[in-house]
């Protein structure tokens, strides 16, 4: 014990004697700055400038060539400023090669997953997405680095409809065929060339943000693992009984020949009539308008009249629905109405459900075959559904021979003519309406009776609600509170789901029609009976033989393919090799985290839910005993659900992120001329090439001519290379907004010229640290000197926020720590303030400089491997121009490298406080210097700090080094109370305890000084009485806790101590004007 107590007396007699030498050094320092001579002439800079210039050689400052996937040759000398694209340029291809971004499913680190939610193979990479992968990479760089077994998988969808028009179009332009024209097998085959040719790239895109995904994963959701996925599924659903084959009103698109679901249905509200561009017509179609017309009653009973929006159904008409309790027509009830182009009897029947006696006549036409509600009214009456219209929009013979083959709106101009001439039409008038407009073809949306393949959603849903809904042990918790609502609206009123599609380009269903000798009806689907659901033809063949066991049949596969959402609602489960037990499936499902749009929760997000419970035996996006997460958006738009089966203490959550529109809050449109490309963003473009992407698209002169007006106004030069880093920085930091970001380019800007900032840290670490520099085993910051203890105190609550933050998911509060650590501590103070350390070779700051040397380097690589997440490219470059470690084997890249966590030793709230009293002092020193005239701003000149408290006395004197060094002042006096100011000063109050001044040449004006005082003190009074106010009420005493009462009174002696500061410093100027 004794020998223990020795050494330390030894160490501490060691540390009293270091610390007394560098106080005498920073003492030296700051009398050689008080009579710091002239800096040198401009000639002598020019002649300095020009003489470092010829010592250079300009090829040091290139990088040599990297063979592609490399680790990048750097060039020997930093380039003097950053360059965003020779920086990005190689370290992708190296990291991709390396195999940093792939997961190991035998790994006993903890799983963490993402699923890229597979955009289109027709996309191409837009500002939603760039959202996306930034957010999403950002985690699982940071849950890689964290120790985690990370896999994000990449994927893309086929989008049926979307590939399926891409080709159309393609065949079109180029042969002047369509799809029928060349047929289904070689159509198919056209859209594999052209996928194969063409497809995919957004994923090479997100290579260049950055995306740190599992390239050896990659997978789409028509190749053989996925399609065979899909094939199982449905043959699995329809066993149970939960998928089955019925005759149903479909959303039917005319010139795609197709169901579609409600989520590509656009809808446009109409408040009058209305003219609007529909695919295959020459003029304009006029909506929003409502037809009157008269049905005649028989046996003599005179008329009924009806109005409709689309009076070319009246051919198809089957009924006329009356309220019971309407006494208009009690006369009617159980008659008929004579159809007047046909002859067909239509029933008046009674319907309380659908019918408003109130409204218009009372009298309602149903079309069962083309009209949602009227359908169920069919359903209801047992009444009969008759389709007027072809695949492709046009009057059957069902309608009669006047309107067969008649386009169903120039059939709508026939109908109302030949109302009209049979003195049945009885006028028309404006009338608002909901127009469906398919999002992919334009065309009007025509409810439409068709057969389909149909899921049964019921059993399924009551599951999908409960994992949220459940008091006791809910699966998944959905914030803001809204989106539950909106879950239960949908799950609570679910139909059945429509999944099957009348295209080409998609996974056929897995099903063949049995087609016996004996049927008296040869079409294809007459008995619903005869279907067979098989994963194959041979297995459907088998099937066949059993059911309809010694009869001949032939077996025909259904024409359809499935809805995409389908084959999507399989992903999480599909993407790791479900239905087969494999590896990955076993290790890495459920997944982690999901990204989305708001506007599928329904669509994709329910749909995965059910899927994965039903299928996957449990929801897709959880891990026992693990906080994981779902979160989604819609170009912009993001949710976040997490998932465990733990309790919901446990963090799981729904985060919205923003909306993204433009710098004026307007939503992105092309027509607009505001729509954002990251490519664009990432590599710059001028204001012409912006113009010519608007004239390669397909607005009208008009739109065009508005557009091209917003891009001279919004990017008058175009936009400036930013590069990826810049702009992931400015999309997570954004994320903060409430409900949209208002995206401004700017800040993107800005975070470019910040990258410029953390190049030129390196570049003077780099020329401080020397080329023999080698870093520090170990740091003890007890024996460094003051600014190297704060800035590693400040290092570790960064630290801690950073991590604080992005553990829930606060995007914005996690890159905001990060770039206050980098920009207003590193910077602006701690390399500001070693300065004088390396300004000379005096002996003094010998152990200073070198405890200098160590903390930049140990903050460099701490505060690049922080940054790294949020941007990826600029760290790894500057990382890996970091000295090691002698005695450590560095990690190859920063990419897996451990992501920095907090050392106790290094946290020193006392430190802190100095630095915040210093740090107040200068600010008030520096703002005085920017209200001296412009010529003098520049000059070093004499400051004094007027302290009240021996405290305050003390921290000034000891740290007058760090202040002069920071405000850029000649000297610093530390005057107590009683010590008289020189006169010509500048003076500003800091707090209660210190006032500063600055020697000013010349006179000072007084007056202007004093009224600036005085408003100082009018704002300091004004809270003075308010906080009186508050403390002398009579409930106070009562109602107010302890600590609260005396943080008050603290507040109050601070407040008073203030104006009195005020008053000294206004007698001051006051005495001085007086000796003027």
């Amino acid at each position: 014990m004794c020998i223990v107590a020795a050494e330390l007396e030894l160490e501490k007699f060691a540390r009293e004697k270091e610390l007394k030498k560098l106080k005498a050094a920073q003492k030296a320092a700051a009398a050689k700055l008080q009579a710091q001579q002239p800096s040198a002439s401009k000639s002598e800079k020019k002649k300095n400038v020009r003489k470092e210039a010829e010592e250079e050689n300009p090829e040091d400052y290139n990088d040599p060539d990297t063979p592609f996937g490399e680790k990048k040759n750097l060039s020997r000398q930093m380039a003097k400023t950053y360059n965003p694209s020779a920086v990005e340029n190689s370290w992708y291809e190296w990291w991709e090669k390396s195999s940093f971004f792939e997961a190991d499913p035998k790994s006993s680190k903890q799983p963490f997953v993402i699923v890229l939610p597979p955009p289109n193979v027709t996309g191409a990479l837009h500002i939603g997405h760039a959202l996306t992968a930034a957010i999403q990479d950002t985690i699982i760089r940071w849950r890689r680095m964290s120790g985690y077994n990370t896999l994000w998988v990449p994927g893309m969808d086929h989008a049926g409809i979307a590939t399926q028009v891409v080709v159309e179009k393609k065949l079109m332009r180029e042969m002047q065929l369509t799809r029928h024209d060349v047929g289904r097998e070689r159509f198919v085959a056209e859209v594999w060339k052209w996928k194969n040719e063409y497809g995919g790239t957004i994923l090479k895109q997100l290579r260049r943000l950055g995306a740190s995904l599992d390239w050896s994963r990659e997978c789409f959701t028509m190749d053989e693992k996925r399609s065979r996925a899909v094939t199982e599924a449905f043959v699995r659903l329809y066993k149970e009984g939960l998928i089955y084959r019925d005759l149903r009103l479909v959303n039917w698109d005319c010139v795609l020949r197709t169901a579609i679901s409600d989520i590509e249905v656009d809808h446009i509200e109409i408040k009058e009539r209305m003219p609007i561009r529909v695919p295959g017509y020459d003029k304009p179609v006029e909506f929003g308008v409502l037809t009157s017309f008269a049905y005649p009653l028989e046996e003599g009973l005179g008329e009924i009249i009806v109005a409709t929006t689309r009076v070319e159904t009246m051919l198809g008409d089957t009924a006329i629905a009356i309220h019971p309790n309407d006494p208009r027509y009690n006369h009617v009830h159980g008659k008929f109405a004579v159809h007047p182009f046909n002859g067909r009897k239509l029933p008046i029947v009674c319907d309380a459900v659908l019918v408003d006696m109130n409204f218009g006549t009372g009298a309602v036409k149903i079309t069962p075959a083309h009209d949602p509600n009227d359908f169920e009214v069919g359903k209801r009456h047992n009444l009969e559904f008759i389709n007027i219209f072809t695949d492709d929009g046009k009057i059957n013979s069902n309608g009669g021979p006047d309107f067969a083959g008649m386009p169903r709106f120039k059939a709508r101009e026939a109908v109302t003519e030949a109302l009209k001439e049979k003195g049945l039409y009885r006028g028309d008038k404006n009338n608002e309406m909901r127009l469906g407009i398919c999002s992919r073809s334009n065309d009007v949306v025509e409810p439409l009776i068709k057969p389909q393949w149909y899921v049964n959603c019921k059993v399924m849903a009551e599951q999908g609600l409960d994992a949220v809904m459940n008091d006791t042990n809910p699966k998944m918790e959905i914030i803001p509170k809204q989106y539950v609502a909106e879950w239960q609206r949908w799950l609570e009123n679910i139909r059945d789901w429509c999944v099957s599609r009348q295209l080409w380009w998609g996974h056929r269903v897995p099903a063949w029609y049995a087609m016996l000798e004996s049927d008296e009806l040869k079409e294809l689907g007459a008995y619903h009976n005869h279907w067979v659901v098989a994963r194959n033809e041979e297995e459907a063949q088998e099937e066949a033989s059993r059911i309809f066991a010694g009869k001949k049949f032939q077996l025909f596969q259904d024409q359809d393919v499935l809805d995409t959402w389908f084959s999507s609602g399989l992903f999480p489960l599909s993407v790791l090799g479900w239905p087969d037990d494999t590896d990955d499936f076993r290790a890495f499902y459920p997944t982690s985290v999901l990204e989305t749009g708001h506007d599928i929760l329904f669509f994709w997000v329910a749909r995965m839910v059910m899927l994965g419970m039903k299928l996957g035996g449990d929801v897709p996006f959880s891990k026992n005993d693990d906080v994981l997460d779902l979160f989604y958006h819609k170009l912009g738009n993001v949710v976040l659900v997490t998932y465990d089966t733990g309790p919901l203490e446990n963090g799981r959550f729904v985060y919205l992120h923003p909306m993204i529109r433009d710098a004026h809050g307007r939503k992105m449109s092309k027509s607009l001329g505001n729509v954002i490309d990251p490519i664009e963003v990432i590599g710059g473009v001028t204001l012409e090439d912006l113009h010519k992407r608007l004239e390669e698209g397909n607005l009208d002169p008009n739109e065009l001519k508005t557009a091209k007006e917003g891009q001279k106004k919004d990017f008058p030069n175009g936009i400036p290379e930013c590069g990826a880093d810049a702009l992931r920085f400015a999309l997570v930091s954004y994320t903060a907004q409430s409900d949209k970001i208002n995206l401004d380019i700017q800040r993107v800007v800005g975070y470019r010229q910040w990258c410029n900032k953390l190049w030129n840290a390196i570049r003077f670490a780099m020329s401080k640290l020397g080329d023999d520099y080698t870093p520090p085993t170990e740091i003890v910051p007890a024996v460094m000197p003051f600014s190297c203890k704060w800035i590693l105190s400040v290092l570790n609550k960064a630290i801690s926020k950073t991590v604080q933050s992005l553990d829930s998911y606060e995007f914005s509060d996690a890159a905001t720590a990060v770039y206050s650590w980098w920009q207003f501590q590193l910077c602006d103070v701690f390399i500001e303030v070693i300065k004088p350390y390396f300004s000379g070779k005096d002996p003094a700051f010998a152990s200073a400089r070198r405890f200098a040397q160590d903390t930049l380097w140990l903050c460099l690589d701490y505060g690049l491997r922080l940054l790294h997440p949020f941007m990826p490219f600029v760290t790894e470059e500057l990382w890996q121009r970091l000295p090691s470690k002698n005695d450590s084997v560095r990690k190859e890249s920063i990419v897996i490298s451990e992501y920095p966590s907090t050392v106790e030793s290094w946290t020193n709230d006392d430190v802190e406080l100095e630095m915040d009293m210093i740090e107040s002092v200068v600010k008030s020193l520096r703002s005085l210097r920017s209200q001296l005239a412009s010529n003098e701003r520049h000059e070093r000149r004499a400051a004094f700090v007027r302290c009240r408290t021996n405290d305050a006395c003390n921290i000034i004197k000891n740290h007058e080094l760090e202040i002069a060094t920071l405000a850029t002042i000649s000297s610093l006096d530390v005057l107590s109370e009683s010590d008289d100011v020189p006169v010509g000063c500048k003076v500003d109050v800091v707090n209660e305890a210190l006032s500063v001044f600055l020697k000013q040449k010349g006179n000072i004006n007084v007056e202007a000084e004093l009224e600036k005082l005085r408003k100082k003190m009018e704002e300091i009074q004004k809270q003075y009485d308010g906080l009186t106010k508050k403390t002398s009420a009579p409930s106070y005493q009562e109602k107010v806790p302890a600590h609260i009462r005396e943080v008050d009174e603290a507040k109050l002696a601070s407040l008073m101590q203030e104006l009195l500061s005020f008053k000294e410093a206004s007698d001051h100027l006051e005495r001085e004007n007086a000796k003027t």
